[in-house]
């Protein structure tokens, strides 16, 4: 069900939605994406069925609480690869995906689906990262064989070997240079 269609809420309803994302995020960034659904109910003092009704998924409520973030990346991506070339492009946006995935510890394992619940963030960052991957390809930098869905497995391995350090980890810039060096036309 995409959340980017949502009708207006009552003024309770959006009262209790801005509880749970709050709430969301807290319990997220203390226990990870995997905690428990129940716990950021009590968190945001709301009952589980509230929760369920507003996000009937953890990936629906994981889009929810990063869309702000993935709507920064998606628009900082879009001001900066202007000044770069297409393959040095998509390789920031790459970087930046994955320190944003590491923002939660264990988001990387829903990366994908989370990616396709349709929250302004979600669609953003898709249309972001299939842009710089065209781009890069009308370029000739990068193979026309790889898709996006290539790109979103590679951010889910690299945000997997990384995760414990968090985004601020350095090797993930290595890590993506190994992995563009690999899909570069030869």
């Amino acid at each position: 069900m995409p959340l980017t269609n949502a009708p207006s809420l009552r003024a309770d309803a959006q009262k209790n939605r801005d509880r749970i994302l709050a709430a969301a995020e807290t319990v997220f960034l203390e226990k990870g994406a995997s905690a428990s659904l129940d716990d950021v109910a009590r968190t945001a003092e709301v009952g589980i069925g509230t929760l369920y009704r507003r996000f009937p998924t953890r990936e629906d409520l994981l889009a929810a609480t990063y869309s702000a973030r993935f709507l920064a990346l998606a628009k900082a991506s879009r001001e900066e690869a202007g000044d770069l070339s297409p393959l040095s492009a998509m390789r920031a946006y790459l970087e930046e995906l994955i320190r944003q995935t590491n923002f939660y510890r264990g988001l990387a394992t829903s990366l994908e689906t989370v990616l396709q619940i349709g929250t302004p963030g979600c669609l953003a960052t898709t249309e972001e990262g299939m842009r710089l991957l065209d781009r890069a390809q009308q370029a000739g930098a990068v193979s026309s064989k790889v898709g996006f869905d290539d790109l979103i497995c590679v951010a889910t391995a690299i945000s997997l070997a990384t995760e414990r350090e968090g985004p601020a980890c350095t090797r993930i810039a290595h890590l993506v240079d190994i992995f563009i060096n690999g899909i570069g036309q030869r």
